[in-house]
């Protein structure tokens, strides 16, 4: 089986056949906006799936964040001046170091753990990818959309160009609920890959907004001193 590190590496192309080119200036009729990525991270299904990835493996989460304390402490066993970091003349040192041996063997569990999850995550959104055209269409048919584009290719659009919710709503009828265990011997498409990575993206994005607002709410929350 790939691993995910190899299909991340080799799908740097972009979700195929979700992108629409640009929009001729004589095109007549209603436009509609709409970003797959967001799309797929917003549906009733995705949600589930990555509650339910959370508990089927929190063996695997457990093990990765275990030998990450491991390693840090195996790190500062060979950070002899205690700086946070290893210099040249520690990391030479601790070359053929039981210490080193170990971490190296560390990085490969871990990279082997958090295959398994990535592997599961993909399949999830596989499985909503393969009815996302689908969904597309039945808006574009609901609407009377006559061009659809991808974020990425509007300069400008109307705040009602944007039909990522009504996408939203088709995929929850069409996908109420996705697997997250792939089969044996499963292989992910590009699009798939591709896709995960915007979506982890995403993630990635709100949380650090997220985390900003918390301490702007916290800063403004404090009691100024005088």
């Amino acid at each position: 089986m790939k691993t995910m590190t190899k299909i991340l590496t080799a799908s740097s192309l972009a979700v195929a056949g979700f992108a629409v080119a640009p929009a001729m200036a004589q095109v007549q009729g209603n436009m509609g906006v709409v970003d797959a990525a967001s799309v797929v991270a917003s549906t009733n299904a995705f949600a589930t799936a990555s509650q339910q990835v959370g508990t089927t493996y929190k063996p695997q989460i457990d093990s990765i964040q275990a030998r990450g304390q491991e390693q840090q402490t195996l790190l500062k066993q060979l950070d002899k001046n205690n700086d946070g970091q290893l210099d040249e003349a520690e990391q030479k040192a601790a070359q053929g170091s039981s210490q080193a041996q170990r971490i190296q063997q560390i990085e490969q569990e871990v990279a082997q753990l958090t295959n398994q999850i990535d592997m599961a995550r993909v399949y999830s959104i596989q499985q909503i990818l393969q009815q996302y055209p689908a969904a597309v269409q039945q808006v574009v048919q609901q609407l009377n959309i006559q061009v659809v584009l991808s974020p990425d290719s509007v300069v400008y659009a109307p705040p009602q160009a944007n039909i990522n919710q009504q996408v939203v709503a088709a995929l929850n009828t069409k996908v109420p609920s996705v697997q997250i265990v792939p089969p044996q011997d499963w292989q992910p498409n590009r699009n798939a890959v591709a896709l995960y990575q915007e979506i982890q993206q995403l993630l990635m994005v709100a949380q650090a907004r997220a985390a900003q607002q918390q301490s702007a709410q916290q800063n403004n929350a404090a009691p100024s001193g005088r």
